[in-house]
C-alpha cells in the first residue's frame, strides 16, 4: 500500500456542485505552488455545468526531486501524488461524471503529473492537459502498452525552459500518439516557465465542448 504522504482532501472545489455536474476538471498546481493559486485557471475555464477539483499538495510540492530523475528517487511521494489524481477521478466517477467527461490538466509539476497518471492509468478522458511538463522519468524509461482511446491530449513548453528539456517534451510525445492519444504538441519560443496563451485557448475549446 502506498504511504499517503499526500491528502487527496486537500484543496478547492470549484464551480458546479459534483451532485449536478455534467462533466469535471482536475487541476494539479506546480511545486511551491497551491490550489487557490490554480483558483484563476478555473476561474478562466469556468462553465456553470462543469465542476473544477483543485488537489493540493503537501507542503505544496508534490515530489522532491525533479522530474527526469528515475522515478525511484521522487517515491514515496510521487506515487502518493498520483493516489490523489486516483482518489479524484474514483469519487468522479462514483459520483455518476464517466471517464469520457473527465479532464485532467496541471501546469509544471502539476502537469508532468498529469501526463504520467494519464499514461499509467489509460482510459477515454476528456482530455489531458501537459502545461509546461512532461512525463516522469529519464528519456530511456520504459513504458508499458497503454491505450487511451483517441484521448486529446496537450504536451506544450518553451523551448528553452530550464525546468523542462525539450528532449523530454518531444519523447512524451512519442509516447502519447503511440499509446492512442490524439496529441497537440506546443512549442513556444523563448524560455518562459509560465501557462501560454495558446494552451488556455486549448483548455477553454475542451471545457466548452464538454459544457
Amino acid at each position: 500500500m502506498t504511504q499517503s504522504l499526500h491528502d487527496a482532501r486537500s484543496g478547492l472545489r470549484l464551480g458546479a456542485p459534483l451532485a449536478s455536474a455534467r462533466a469535471a476538471v482536475i487541476l494539479l498546481h506546480g511545486r511551491g505552488s497551491s490550489a487557490r493559486d490554480m483558483a484563476g485557471l478555473a476561474m478562466a475555464l469556468n462553465r456553470e455545468t462543469v465542476s473544477f477539483v483543485l488537489p493540493e499538495a503537501t507542503n505544496n510540492t508534490w515530489y522532491p526531486q525533479r522530474f527526469l530523475v528515475p522515478a525511484e528517487a521522487n517515491e514515496p511521494w510521487l506515487s502518493s501524488a498520483l493516489d490523489v489524481i486516483e482518489t479524484c477521478v474514483n469519487e468522479l466517477l462514483a459520483a455518476g461524471v464517466p471517464s469520457e467527461r473527465i479532464g485532467i490538466a496541471g501546469f509544471s509539476q502539476g502537469a508532468c503529473l498529469s501526463l504520467e497518471y494519464a499514461l499509467t492509468h489509460p482510459r477515454r478522458y476528456a482530455f489531458v492537459g501537459g502545461l509546461s511538463g512532461a512525463l516522469i522519468g529519464p528519456l530511456e524509461r520504459a513504458r508499458p502498452a497503454a491505450n487511451l482511446q483517441g484521448t486529446p491530449v496537450l504536451v506544450a513548453c518553451a523551448e528553452l525552459d530550464a525546468h523542462i528539456p525539450l528532449g523530454h517534451v518531444e519523447q512524451s510525445v512519442k509516447v502519447f500518439r503511440a499509446s492512442g492519444a490524439e496529441v497537440t504538441r506546443q512549442v513556444y519560443a523563448g524560455s518562459a516557465h509560465t501557462i501560454f496563451p495558446e494552451e488556455l485557448s486549448w483548455l477553454k475549446t475542451r471545457v466548452a465542448a464538454l459544457a
